[in-house]
């Protein structure tokens, strides 16, 4: 056979090339980031309230009470969970409840312990311990020292907690 018609049947047209080898099995890279962070559960719409009660105008004492309702919290166990509290809406030289139908004001302060101890300053941060990662309350309790000498009428404030992990 000469060597030109050899040349045109190998590079011809109608040439089938080899088969090769095919990768039956190969692997790929799976990833993900979890970030550690908290979960306010059943929204934000409610932190719960302190309810210091009724008590008669002329009633002077001390009145304890926690944090009730509201909020419950989980978050990635050994996150660093913190909260801080506002001044209210009536801070004026410390946090203030407000007649409702007038301007007379009734002081309280609030704590970060059940035992009254550790006192929650304004704007101040400060962790919030837990046990138990899936459910998480908030640890603030209040306490006022009734004057006796307020007039009758309900007296409120607002408070804006701020939480950060």
């Amino acid at each position: 056979m000469n060597r030109a018609l050899w040349a045109t049947l190998l590079l011809g047209a109608g040439a089938v090339p080899l088969p090769l080898a095919a990768a039956t099995s190969q692997s790929f890279q799976v990833s993900a980031t979890v970030t550690a962070g908290c979960l306010v559960v059943g929204g934000v719409s409610n932190y719960g309230g302190l309810n210091f009660g009724s008590r008669s105008a002329l009633a002077t004492g001390v009145v304890q009470v926690a944090l009730t309702g509201g909020v419950q919290l989980q978050c990635t166990p050994g996150v660093t969970l913190n909260m801080s509290v506002d001044g209210g809406q009536y801070n004026s030289g410390g946090r203030n409840m407000q007649l409702s139908t007038g301007s007379n004001r009734v002081a309280y302060q609030l704590f970060r312990d059940a035992a009254f101890s550790q006192s929650l300053g304004i704007g101040q941060t400060v962790p919030v311990a837990y046990s138990d990662a899936n459910t998480i309350r908030l640890p603030i309790y209040g306490q006022v020292q009734l004057p006796g000498n307020q007039p009758g009428g309900t007296y409120s404030d607002v408070l804006q907690v701020q939480l950060s992990w």
